[in-house]
Formats: structure tokens, sequence, C-alpha cells
């Protein structure tokens, strides 16, 4: 059975979700006390952890262990997302450097970019140079980042890391834990490679000597998996013949999956059984951090009643208290089945109805060119009025000049929308509806969710609830 740690704000619901199929470990106080049980601190072979927006999860560990908590986790909801990231932590890459910042500098792997502090380096790079790195913290496909990129080579772990070109052991805490590990480490049977050093994580300090050996040893399986990767690479990447970026080594797997509306309910029915959670529990805490205090005292306060499942979601009370307000500044987060988000720019919010969920964003246009499959003009001064209301797979966009005169309306199917303080977020599901200035109504890019769908990026009960709100608002608006 796999292990696997898990953190952040989906973790109640994750370990009762995962506990079947797999070993949760290191589990924190609040967790052991909420089950009621011992959680051995043990290495993990998989972390599963909170993406910094709170809007999914990422999976880091052993390959064959990412894999099964990623299909786990595909099937909570309809709306769940999954990726395998091409450049997951502890992969060692020969690129080229793009692009210099002023703190450091993006560089080429290949099919993503990084970021290089130019701290983490030992010498001055420039644009066109080509380095060696390892990416010591990967980044959700969404997120508004680059994998962070370091010179120093690792074999992460929970329990125990392992740096190359370090000949000595680090531990995590006060000084009189750090001693012992340290004497502990001399103790264990698993040895470690040349020019490897030890770095004990805080987990180690709970960890029996058994724990701690198994730990090492499965860092140094990594650090052996490194070394054997780079052996037939050359020394560095100017050495080289082949053409760059390319992947050296990757003794670990990342995967994101990103959760949608429903998803997040899904994770509550998950917490519920295990207790008390109020309806919308993870919705509301994925609005802001500040939201989270707030849902842990309600909570506390409702403890003991039961709870049947059937409480409707409490729209007005979330958006009043963590969603936008009339006059804010609202991002529309344009989230694609690839996993990629792009902006599309913010607008005011010119009026808001919070018990009804719904919100209208006015955006002043500029440039030139034409509006997507409406083919009219597209000049400096128009404006566009969205319309987004909470939980709604679709949300129209009503064009006009700046005379007042309609240009069209384009209507886009999406995943279910999610009103946060800063932003509306979806993933658009490709297939669209408009209206033209004319009167006339069509549907475009069913090709394009054809191809998705065909590509893996969207499931197929997916597609056909894509294809149904698509009709349906064809219908609506003949």
């Amino acid at each position: 059975m796999n292990r696997v740690r898990i953190r952040g704000i989906y973790t109640t619901a994750l370990t009762e979700r995962l506990r079947e199929e797999f070993e949760v470990v290191q589990a924190s106080p609040p967790i052991r006390r909420r089950f009621d049980a011992e959680f051995p601190a043990e290495e993990y072979d998989a972390s599963v952890e909170t993406t910094d927006d709170r809007q999914g999860a990422g999976v880091v560990g052993d390959p064959e262990a990412v894999e099964a908590i990623g299909k786990n986790l595909a099937d909570l909801g309809i709306d769940t997302f999954c990726w395998t990231d091409p450049t997951p932590r502890g992969a060692v890459f020969d690129g080229v450097v793009t692009e210099t910042l002023g703190g450091g500098a993006v560089v080429d792997l290949g099919d993503r970019e990084g970021y290089l502090s130019f701290g983490k380096v030992d010498r001055r790079i420039h644009e066109g140079d080509e380095v060696r790195v390892q990416v010591h913290d990967a980044a959700a496909p969404w997120a508004d980042r680059r994998p962070t990129l370091g010179t120093e080579i690792q074999a992460f772990g929970g329990v125990a890391s392992l740096s190359k070109g370090i000949d000595r052991v680090v531990a995590s805490g006060d000084e009189a834990t750090k001693t012992e590990l340290a004497r502990t480490t001399e103790m264990l049977p698993t040895e470690v490679p040349d020019d490897w050093g030890v770095r004990w994580e805080y987990a180690a300090a709970d960890a029996g000597m058994d724990a701690m050996d198994d730990a090492l040893s499965r860092a140094v399986e990594q650090a052996e998996a490194i070394d054997a990767g780079l052996a037939d690479a050359p020394d560095s990447p100017e050495e080289g013949n082949q053409r760059l970026p390319r992947r050296l080594v990757a003794p670990e797997e990342t995967a994101w999956c990103w959760f949608g509306r429903e998803s997040r309910f899904a994770l509550d029915a998950d917490r519920r059984g295990v207790t008390t959670t109020m309806p919308g529990h993870h919705r509301v805490k994925a609005a802001h951090k500040s939201a989270s205090g707030a849902v842990d005292f309600v909570e506390d306060l409702r403890a003991g009643e039961s709870h049947s499942g059937t409480d409707e979601f409490p729209t007005g009370a979330t958006l009043r208290q963590f969603g936008p307000s009339e006059g804010d500044r609202l991002e529309i987060r344009h989230g694609k089945p690839d996993g990629r988000c792009f902006s599309l720019g913010r607008g005011e919010v010119s009026t808001c109805l919070p018990d009804e969920g719904k919100v209208t964003v006015r955006r002043q246009m500029s440039g030139r060119g034409t509006y997507d499959a409406l083919g009219t003009d597209r000049e400096s001064g128009d404006v566009a009025v969205t319309k987004f209301r909470e939980g709604r797979w679709w949300y129209p966009t009503v064009y006009k000049s700046e005379d007042g005169r309609s240009k069209g309306t384009y209507v886009n199917v999406c995943t279910p929308v999610e009103l946060f303080p800063d932003s509306a977020r979806y993933v658009d599901l490709h297939v669209d509806v408009v209206k033209t200035p004319d009167g006339e109504v069509r549907r475009v890019d069913d090709d394009e969710l054809d191809a998705a769908v065909e590509a893996g990026n969207i499931s197929e009960p997916l597609a056909e609830k894509a294809r149904s709100v698509a009709s349906s608002v064809e219908r609506a608006l003949k």
C-alpha cells in the first residue's frame, strides 16, 4: 500500500477519501484528533498539498503512487481536471536562458519555462547561456509563476533528503534535536553515497529508528537514480552534442488536480462523513485565506449537529463576506482544459446581487480587429458587459460600441462559475454560442471540443454536459 502525506485546506476530505486505498502518514495533530487514530511518522511515497491559490492540489513523489492518487482524484467530480507536469520536482534539465530579469533568469526547459534566481548560481549568466538546473519547486500549469529552479542537485523527501556536493548532516529544529539526529545518522545501517550530504526534515523528530532508516534508504535510492541519469550526460550543457533543452533525469513525478465547484461539494461530502461540515465548506475556504477561520468558527458552533448533505450552499452570505462587491475590479480567469489559465482582463463590478449569486462586470475595450466568431469590428471605446452567476455552466458577454450600438453577444460554455473576491474562475469547455447584431444565432467550436476529448483533456461525460448546455443556450437565444 502506497504511503501518502496530505496538507492544506482539503486535508480532512482527502484523508477520508484516500485512506482505504493508501496509508496516510505524517498526519497533523488536528487530523489525528478528528479521526481519533494514530498515523505513522514514516516517509511518504507521495505528498498531496493544496496549491497556493487554493484552487486544487499538487501530487508529488514516486511515479506509481502519483499516478494512482491522480486517478483517484480525477474521479472526484465532473469538473475535476488532472495533468501530469513535464517539469516535475527533482527533474534535472540542461536548459537555455531566454531572458534575464531583475533577480534571476528565465530558463527554457522544453515544454515549460523555469525561474532561476541569480542567488542559486555561482556565476553570471546571460541570455543564450546553457545551464544545468533542477526543479526545486514545481508550479501548477494555471499558476502565475514558473517552476523554481536551482543548480544544487537534491533528492527530496519528507523525513530525509540528500544534497549533492555537501559532505555533512543538516537537521531542522533546536540544537539538541540537531545533535541527536546527527548522531543517529551514524548508527543507521543505510550508507549514504559519496558526495551526498543528509538533511533531516522536521518530520524526522517524530520518527523512530526504523522509519528514519527507511526514509534515508528511499532518499539514497533517489540519489542513485539521479547519479545514474547524469552518468551518461556531459559534465556541463556546453559539452553536449544534443540539442537543448533536454531532460536528463526525473526520479519523481508531479501531477496537478484542479477542483471545480462541483468537485469542492464532493469533497464536502467526504469531509461530512468525518466531522461537522457546513454546506460549501471547501468552496468558501477556496475564496480567501481569511475564510478558513470563519468556516472553522461556524463549524465549532454547530459541532454535533446532524448534516444530511441536503443543506443549500449559502450563496448570499458567502459572496457578501468572501466575494466581489460593487465598484471592485474583478479579473476574469479563463482556464483551459490543458491546464493553462489566462486573464481576459479586469473590469468594474457594476452590479452585485449576492443573494442571487449574480455579478455584472463592465470592461472598456481597446485595440483593433474583430470579435471572435461574431465578425464585428473591435474598436477603442467599445464596452463589454459580462454577467456571471455563481454555479452556472455558462455566461454571456454583450459587446457595444461607444455610442451604444450592439456588436453582438458571446456566450461562453464552461465549468460552473465561481466568484471569488478578486476573480471569476472557471474552465472553458470550447463550445460557445454567439448572437450577431442582425439576430443570427449559431453554435461555434464544436470541433475544438471534440479535439479536446480526443486528446484526453476533457472527459466524455463533461463533453456531453457542455454540448447539452450549448444546445439549451442556443434555443434560448433564438
